[in-house]
C-alpha cells in the first residue's frame, strides 16, 4: 500500500504574509475586546502556571503568598491561561504543518551554542520578572495599549524599539554571518 504522506523534501514552506497575519491578530484583539472586554497578553498565563505548579508542592504558602494568593486556589481559571495555551498550541501545529520544526540553537557564527543559550536565559529571566513587576509584557501593553491609543502605551513602544536598536550595537558582533 502506497503511503500519500509526503516528506518535505521540498524544505520549509514560506511564512504567512505579515500584512494578513497582522490583520488577523487585529481582529483577535477587537474579538477580545468584544466578548471578554479586555485585551490580550502572555505573561499572566505563565505566572499563572507558576503558580498552579507552587500549588501542587506548598498549597498553604502558595495561598499566603501576596503575590500567588490572590488568585486563589485555581489560578489557570483565567482566560489569558487558555489564550496562552492557544497561541503555544497554534504555533506549534502551524510550524508542523510548514515543516519549520527543528530541533537547533540559532546563533551567529561567533557565538557559541553555550553563550546563545546563556544570553537567551539571562534574557528571558530578565524580560519575565520585568513583566510581572510591571503586572504586564510588552505584548499586552503594545497590543492592548495601542489599540485603545493610549499616549503611555504609544511613548511605551517608542521607547522599546529605540531601546531594541539601540541594545542590538552591542550583540551585533555575535551575528556578523
Amino acid at each position: 500500500m502506497k503511503n500519500n504522506i509526503t516528506i518535505a523534501a521540498d524544505g520549509p514552506k514560506p511564512y504567512a504574509n505579515p500584512y494578513l497575519a497582522g490583520v488577523l491578530l487585529g481582529l483577535v484583539l477587537l474579538a477580545s475586546y468584544v466578548l471578554l472586554g479586555t485585551g490580550l497578553g502572555a505573561s499572566a498565563g505563565i505566572a499563572r502556571a507558576g503558580a498552579s505548579l507552587s500549588m501542587c508542592f506548598a498549597a498553604s504558602h502558595t495561598l499566603g503568598s501576596e503575590y500567588f494568593g490572590k488568585w486563589g486556589a485555581h489560578p489557570l481559571n483565567y482566560y489569558l491561561v487558555f489564550m496562552f495555551a492557544g497561541t503555544f498550541a497554534g504555533a506549534l501545529i502551524s510550524a508542523l504543518l510548514a515543516n519549520r520544526v527543528r530541533l537547533q540553537v540559532e546563533r551567529g557564527a561567533a557565538s557559541s551554542r553555550r553563550r546563545r543559550l546563556g544570553y537567551a536565559l539571562a534574557g528571558g529571566i530578565i524580560v519575565g520578572f520585568a513583566s510581572r513587576l510591571a503586572q504586564g509584557c510588552t505584548s499586552g501593553q503594545a497590543l492592548s495599549g495601542g489599540a485603545l491609543l493610549l499616549t503611555g502605551s504609544l511613548v511605551f513602544l517608542i521607547c522599546l524599539f529605540a531601546s531594541g536598536y539601540a541594545t542590538a550595537w552591542f550583540v551585533r558582533r555575535q551575528w556578523h554571518d
